[in-house]
C-alpha cells in the first residue's frame, strides 16, 4: 500500500496539542477530518513530533498509507477545508516502511521573548519586561550542550526509555530587538524546551548562578528546574531528515 508524508504548519493558540485526543480539539483532528471530507476515506496519520496545547510549529509531518485514488488538487483542497491556522505545505509519495518520526534524525525548536509591549505579539512570543544579562544566558545555553541526561528538564509522567537527547545546537539570539532561545537536537523530552528557557532566564535575572544552573542538570530532579514559561512563545521550526530523504520532485508537492 502506497505510504505519503503531509508537511504542514500550524498555529497552536486554538488546539490542545498537536496529536490527537479524547474529547479535545488538535491539529491532528483537523487534519484527519479533511482528510475524509476530501477523500471520503477515514484513517488515522501518524505524527513526527508531539507538540502540546498552545504551541506552534512552522514545520511537521504526518505519514498515512492509502491505496485510493488521490485528488489531484489535494493540497489545494485540503488548505481550503481545514481552518486558517493549519495549512498543508507539501505532500508526496515515499517508500513503504518509511516512517516520519522515527526516521527523523532532528528537530529544531525556538522559544520567543519579547520586552517592550506590542500587542501583535502576545499570542506568538512571551512578554518578559525584565532586565536580562544576555551573557550569562548564552554561556548557560554552552553548558547546556555539554550534557546528554535531561531529567532535570523533563515533565513528570513522562513514558520514556531514555532522558538522554544529543543536543547540536544550543543558544540565544537576538532578532528584532527580541530574545530568541534556539535549540536543536535529535530528541527532546515533555516539555524540555520551556523549561530550558525558563531556567535560563532565572539566570539572566540574577537568581541562579552558572554553577548552580550547572547544579540542576546533574541534579536529574525536575522539581529544580523551572517550567514557568508559556506554550505561545514555543514554535516546532523544523524536523530533519538524512539528506535525500524525501523526494525531491514529488508530483504533488509543488501543484498550485
Amino acid at each position: 500500500m502506497p505510504r505519503y508524508f503531509l508537511e504542514l504548519s500550524y498555529k497552536g493558540t486554538d488546539y490542545s496539542g498537536f496529536q490527537l485526543q479524547d474529547n479535545a480539539n488538535t491539529v491532528q483532528a483537523e487534519v484527519e477530518k479533511a482528510f475524509k471530507i476530501l477523500q471520503k476515506h477515514r484513517l488515522v496519520m501518524t505524527g513526527s513530533s508531539r507538540t502540546d496545547a498552545g504551541v506552534h510549529a512552522l514545520q511537521n509531518f504526518f505519514h498515512f498509507d492509502y491505496e485510493g485514488k488521490i485528488n489531484p488538487h489535494f493540497i489545494y483542497k485540503m488548505n481550503a477545508i481545514l481552518p486558517s491556522d493549519i495549512v498543508v505545505k507539501s505532500f508526496q509519495e515515499v517508500a513503504s516502511d518509511a516512517h516520519c518520526r522515527f526516521d527523523a534524525i532532528g528537530r529544531s525548536y525556538n522559544y520567543y521573548i519579547y520586552q517592550h509591549k506590542d500587542p501583535f505579539l502576545k499570542d506568538r512570543a512571551f512578554f518578559f519586561p525584565y532586565k536580562l544579562d544576555f551573557d550569562k544566558m548564552q554561556r548557560a545555553a554552552a553548558i547546556v550542550k555539554e550534557y546528554h541526561d535531561f531529567t532535570s528538564f523533563s515533565k513528570r509522567n513522562t513514558q520514556v526509555k531514555t532522558f538522554n537527547c544529543l543536543i547540536q545546537e544550543s543558544e540565544w539570539l537576538s532578532e528584532n530587538n527580541n530574545l530568541v532561545y534556539h535549540v536543536k537536537a535529535n530528541r527532546f523530552l515533555r516539555g524540555m524546551v520551556r523549561a530550558l528557557t525558563a531556567t535560563m532566564l532565572k539566570v539572566g535575572r540574577g537568581k541562579l548562578s552558572l554553577e548552580e544552573f550547572r547544579a540542576i542538570i546533574e541534579s536529574k530532579d525536575c522539581t529544580k528546574a523551572s517550567f514557568a514559561v508559556p506554550a505561545h512563545g514555543l514554535f516546532l521550526i523544523s524536523v530533519v531528515y538524512p539528506p535525500d530523504y524525501l523526494a525531491i520532485n514529488s508530483k504533488f508537492e509543488h501543484e498550485k
